[in-house]
């Protein structure tokens, strides 16, 4: 009973953003000014997606292969800010580029508060957290004895991690990237704390949808919405279908 309540509850909240999206749809995602949301997010999204995975790979194998003092601490610290609001980690990334060193940043012409590169910067600090702990869970799961036996054969320690771990967490490492490029998608607090909400500049998807409400457009803001749940779907699915190709073919070689 309580497990159809539940379906019942966020199956609600989907069917009410496709019934209020739909009927403007194609005439909303066809505007300048959420093409230009639509763009926006998609890069920054991407470049911070990446950017994430370049950080977050070395510290989950440092976490999970590698003995350093204060790595529970670390750990702790990591956990800390998945917990944390994300308009609190946009302001803490605001305090730091308002500091002297990031008007020295500034001037030399690497501009963060008001401006798209914020984004970027908001993303990564919300994200970053997701992600290590997803690929230590995944590092966590491999069979670290095969990193062993190329060790003894003389393989360095990068080159069993490039040679042998990537590669068997290949899926997950997919997945997981899908699943960031998502959460930065529909982003939003530290996004607005950082950088506003300013139209044709620094306008998400997500901001967008609050541009529109409070401008008393929500036809708008719903349509946008209705993008953005197919987006995120598509995401979700495809994350889905890589994890399962590589249950497939673990199977098949058992």
């Amino acid at each position: 009973m309580v497990t159809l309540l539940v379906i019942l509850f966020i199956g609600c909240a989907i069917l009410a953003i496709i019934i209020g999206g739909l009927p403007d749809f194609f005439e909303t995602i066809r505007s300048k000014e959420v093409l230009f949301a639509f763009r926006l997010s998609l890069i920054t999204s991407t470049i911070s997606s990446i950017l994430v995975m370049l950080f977050a790979l070395p510290a989950a194998y440092t976490l999970t292969r590698i003995r350093i003092p204060g790595s529970r601490l670390c750990e702790l610290l990591i956990e800390l800010t998945l917990s944390l609001p994300y308009l609190l980690l946009g302001l803490s990334l605001l305090i730091i580029f308002s500091s002297p060193a990031g008007k020295w940043l500034k001037s030399m012409g690497f501009q963060v508060v008001f401006a798209p590169a914020g984004i970027v910067m908001a993303h990564v600090l919300v994200n970053l957290s997701y992600a290590i702990r997803m690929i230590k869970t995944a590092f966590a799961d491999s069979d670290e004895r095969l990193e062993y036996i190329a060790r003894t054969l003389g393989a360095s320690r990068f080159r069993s991690f490039t040679t042998i771990l990537l590669p068997m967490c290949k899926k997950n490492l997919i997945s997981t990237f899908i699943l960031t490029w998502s959460r930065a998608m529909g982003e939003f607090g530290g996004t607005l704390m950082l950088v506003g909400i300013t139209r044709m500049k620094t306008e998400t998807l997500p901001g967008s949808i609050y541009l529109s409400i409070s401008t008393g457009n929500p036809k708008a803001a719903m349509s946008t919405a209705m993008l953005m749940l197919f987006l995120s779907a598509a995401a979700m699915l495809l994350s889905h279908l890589t994890e399962n190709s590589g249950q497939n073919r673990i199977r098949k070689a058992m």
